[in-house]
């Protein structure tokens, strides 16, 4: 059994790694606690983000790919994407050939919202990389790749690799 202050926690089955896990969800709470304060004064929350940020890395994403590479449901895509359409962040245009096809890009207001969420980031990956030697970045780099899906990785491979 563990103390946690005056809680216990009984041991678990197996040897899983609590500091790591709570580091992860540490580093996730501070890494987009800026963007979260940003986007509450436009009344978004991190699904924007993650649609605007998407959108944003890849002008003319098609919907369909969007909703794959997030992983949510068309309806809560919907919801979210319809708020950034009205907020004048996002453009919709029908496909070239395909005029079922709905292809995405960010309007100015969008790039620059999107690059004021991805400063404060920036800077915290950056400060934190520039404290490690090479071999130890492309640690970090597989330790997080190993963390996705396996089944994922190569798609998101594709989709950042750009």
């Amino acid at each position: 059994i563990r103390s946690i202050g005056e809680r216990e926690t009984p041991a678990p089955d197996g040897d899983i790694d609590f500091e790591l896990i709570e580091l992860l969800f540490f580093a996730y709470r501070d890494f987009v606690g800026e963007a979260d304060q940003t986007l509450a004064a436009y009344g978004f929350g991190r699904a924007h983000h993650r649609v605007l940020h998407f959108v944003n890395r890849n002008p003319g994403m098609r919907v369909s790919d969007l909703l794959e590479t997030l992983q949510i449901t068309k309806q809560s895509l919907g919801r979210v994407l319809k708020q950034l359409i009205d907020g004048g962040f996002i453009e919709q245009v029908q496909g070239p050939q395909d005029r079922r096809q709905r292809l995405l890009y960010p309007t100015e207001a969008g790039r620059a919202l999107a690059l004021r969420l991805l400063a404060p980031q920036e800077r915290r990956i950056g400060s934190a990389l520039d404290m490690l030697s090479a071999e130890e970045r492309r640690g970090a780099e597989r330790f997080l790749r190993m963390i996705i899906d396996a089944g994922e990785r190569d798609k998101v491979a594709r989709l950042i690799g750009r």
